[in-house]
């Protein structure tokens, strides 16, 4: 979630501190999250054993959910502001102020938590013995001779890659549109935010509806795929506020796949080698946005403009490939459908689990 935010952030960052200095910004942004890293990397613990998840750790992981949402709402609210008023340079400073302590404000859930007098914080994702049973456990090589991770990538190349490319020409989109440039960056803010509630909310809703209607996974990835699709046809529309309407579908939906996809991933393949088998597969997303943005939107783009860059202006530069993409994430929609199917029956040996822990415990 932090992730989808930090578009927005950064932008208002540029508007409060560097306006017509992107050279600065620039070198901020080499610097400064390079020190960051490194200087909080001491809050990093290695777990050598499992624990039950305790009360105490949920309560950690709701005091970072809440500071997002804040942080989330915060920055709607500023894009809201600057294109309801004319904010001076002053206000973009001292509004920056509340954005940093939001920013700051996870570290004192880490600290809290590393002041607790017992280390039993859990692992984000443990392979018990019961686990080891009852699901598969495959290493990336055996993960690549499943037809189940071709689906996925090719599932994720559809949406991730044709999000990803959908961001990265949104500001020359509005730009042949004739949106002036605080329009374009309130574009690309709006994308982050709705990033956000697509990473944020679409595993809440995964668990919940998973929960209480045995709904599989996938299937919300269907959806999102298929929502996805809509997004791009309304770009491609040329309709009165298209770029505002489908950058926030597009968006939603493109944080969803970086949500639902690890899921997935871990459900279908197990725990034991997640980390690569997780970064195999978001490698459909720099790869779909490769052939997506250069070989699809770029090639269209320069053919309608005649080859002259920024020469191309109106709807005609961009229906078509938005239209391509359209089609292409209802295709990932099809993909997944069909990995939806493949993967009932892991899914139902999950929700039995579920079932009989649930009872187990009650």
């Amino acid at each position: 979630g932090f992730l989808g935010l930090s578009g927005a952030v950064l932008i208002q960052v540029y508007e409060a501190l560097f306006p017509g200095k992107p050279s600065s910004f620039l070198l901020m942004l080499a610097i400064v999250p390079t020190l960051l890293s490194l200087s909080l990397m001491f809050l990093v613990k290695i777990q050598h054993h499992s624990h039950p998840h305790s009360l105490h750790d949920q309560n950690y992981i709701n005091g970072f959910s809440l500071i997002s949402i804040a942080l989330a709402s915060y920055v709607m609210l500023l894009i809201l502001s600057s294109k309801l008023f004319v904010l001076s340079q002053w206000i973009h400073s001292i509004s920056l102020l509340p954005l940093l302590i939001l920013l700051c404000s996870p570290l004192g859930v880490a600290v809290k938590s590393g002041l607790r007098e017992t280390p039993d914080s859990a692992p984000l994702l443990v392979a018990d013995d019961e686990t080891d049973c009852d699901l598969q456990q495959m290493d990336l090589l055996q993960a690549l001779r499943s037809l189940d991770f071709w689906l996925l990538f090719a599932a994720m190349l559809c949406g991730m890659g044709s999000g990803l490319a959908t961001i990265d020409n949104l500001a020359q989109v509005g730009e042949s549109l004739n949106y002036s440039p605080t329009q374009c960056s309130t574009l690309v803010s709006l994308w982050s935010v709705w990033n956000f509630a697509g990473r944020f909310g679409s595993g809440y809703l995964s668990d919940a509806s998973a929960r209480r209607y045995g709904l599989e996974r996938p299937a919300l990835m269907v959806a999102s795929l298929a929502a996805m699709g809509g997004g791009h046809f309304v770009i491609g529309s040329g309709l009165p506020g298209n770029l505002y309407v489908g950058s926030v579908v597009v968006g939603l939906c493109y944080g969803s796949q970086w949500s639902l996809m690890p899921t997935v991933a871990s459900e279908v393949f197990g725990v034991r080698h997640f980390g690569t088998i997780f970064n195999a597969v978001a490698a459909a997303s720099p790869l779909g946005s490769y052939v997506w943005s250069v070989r699809v939107i770029g090639y269209l783009y320069d053919r309608e403009g005649g080859g002259v860059p920024g020469g191309c202006r109106g709807v005609r530069c961009f229906r078509s490939a938005f239209f391509i993409l359209g089609c292409v994430a209802v295709l990932g929609s099809f993909v997944a459908v069909v990995l939806l199917l493949r993967t009932r029956g892991i899914y139902g040996t999950i929700m039995m689990r579920s079932r009989r822990r649930r009872s187990m415990l009650a």
